[in-house]
């Protein structure tokens, strides 16, 4: 399988880990939370190694909680970070 190719299989699993994300969080009252904010919040701690393997991306994405979710995006708020 070439990089490419695995990067698109990625791209759909880790899409669909981010909505799950999203539907646990708005059911615990977040209810305007989207997938994408999930990956913005994931993705932000890999903006200086880059993506890790899958294995640690798909424990980041199930082990993140409410907490930490609702910390980045204050502080992404307090950045002036705009979330669309």
């Amino acid at each position: 399988m070439t990089a490419d190719l695995e990067y698109e299989y990625w791209d759909e699993d880790i899409e669909t880990l981010c909505q799950s994300k999203a539907e646990e969080l708005r059911l615990v009252g977040y209810e305007y939370v989207t997938s994408k904010d999930v990956w913005e919040c994931i993705s932000h701690k890999y903006e200086k190694d880059g993506i890790p393997p899958l294995h640690r991306l798909v424990n980041d994405i199930l082990s993140l909680k409410a907490t930490g979710f609702m910390n980045y995006m204050t502080l992404s708020a307090l950045r002036g970070s705009t979330f669309e």
